[in-house]
């Protein structure tokens, strides 16, 4: 107890986990929905000619085939990894963000107004050491959603079988664009989380019994731009991690996403993955913020100021 009393940044991670524990648990099926979207008829010989072009599931569409044919559980495979790179992940993130912003973002006087460029480099900044640390898991959450790696017993089960038939690298596949995904992500969603939060009005920040709401509003509108802006990187991540072989290198990703879907294959799963990114992200905000204000880190509204 005296460890959380005197460690703000063990707090902070502690309250991240828990609230990525909650968002998991509930928007799991939308980001399985999602990878089944981005992975289905991924058919190219060879890597070079497009097949002919067959229909192709919409999202309502893959959440009913995927409760007709795997049941209802079917719709929260690949729970286990998700679990076990997000509870860590986001409170690794808060823990990080929290550190950065007390050591670069606070003055002797307290914690000075955070701008748009902060937002971005201090989102940024959390997220790549969440990201690198946790790609492992990242890898095996996506196997497992696609469907195609069913001989996966457990994670850790997952996580030897591909470092013995693939080695290490296939462990950290997709690296540069999951950090090209998840680092402007943060960066973004910081930044229009705190801009939005800026055009409340003042005297109604933390004091009524709705701001807990209108945090949750103003983190959707935030998750919902920056899951759009980068949603290409997502399914060049989510290509070779499912199909390593096949998409080796960041280049040969996208040059193969275009020859067989064109422009608009870098938006497949946009959706979903930006439904549930938004609500994760909103709920993951909030119930930080929330918890840390309990705790007696934060005073109520004042995780995040913005130059207006």
């Amino acid at each position: 107890m005296e460890l959380l009393q005197t460690h703000p940044v063990i707090k902070a991670f502690i309250c991240g986990s828990l609230s990525g524990a909650c968002s998991t648990l509930l928007f799991q099926p939308l980001d399985l929905v999602k990878t089944r979207l981005q992975t289905q008829q991924q058919t190219l010989h060879g890597g070079t000619q497009p097949p002919a072009a067959p229909a192709r599931l919409g999202m309502v569409s893959m959440f009913l085939r995927v409760a007709r044919t795997e049941k209802l559980p079917g719709l929260w495979k690949g729970v286990a990894p998700s679990l076990a790179r997000t509870v860590p992940g986001v409170g690794i993130y808060f823990g990080v963000y929290d550190w950065l912003k007390r050591n670069f973002f606070q003055g002797q006087e307290g914690e000075r107004p955070l701008g748009a460029a902060d937002a971005v480099l201090l989102g940024a900044g959390a997220r790549v050491a969440a990201g690198v640390f946790l790609l492992p898991l990242t890898v095996v959450k996506a196997r497992c959603e696609s469907g195609r790696y069913d001989d996966y017993s457990s994670v850790r089960g997952a996580l030897r079988s591909v470092y013995r038939t693939e080695g290490a690298t296939a462990l950290f596949s997709g690296l540069t664009a999951t950090l090209l995904r998840d680092a402007p992500f943060s960066g973004l969603y910081l930044m229009f989380y705190s801009q939005a939060r800026a055009l409340l009005p003042p005297g109604e920040v933390g004091r009524t019994a709705y701001w807990p709401l209108a945090q949750f509003g103003c983190g959707l509108a935030a998750g919902v731009s920056a899951s759009l802006v980068t949603q290409p990187a997502d399914v060049v991540k989510t290509h070779m991690q499912v199909n390593p072989r096949l998409y080796r290198t960041t280049a040969d990703t996208v040059r193969l996403v275009y020859a067989e879907r064109g422009l608009r294959g870098f938006f497949c799963g946009a959706v979903p993955r930006s439904l549930r990114r938004a609500m994760m992200a909103a709920m993951a905000w909030t119930v930080y913020e929330q918890m840390m204000a309990r705790v007696g880190l934060l005073g109520p509204g004042t995780t995040l100021k913005s130059n207006r």
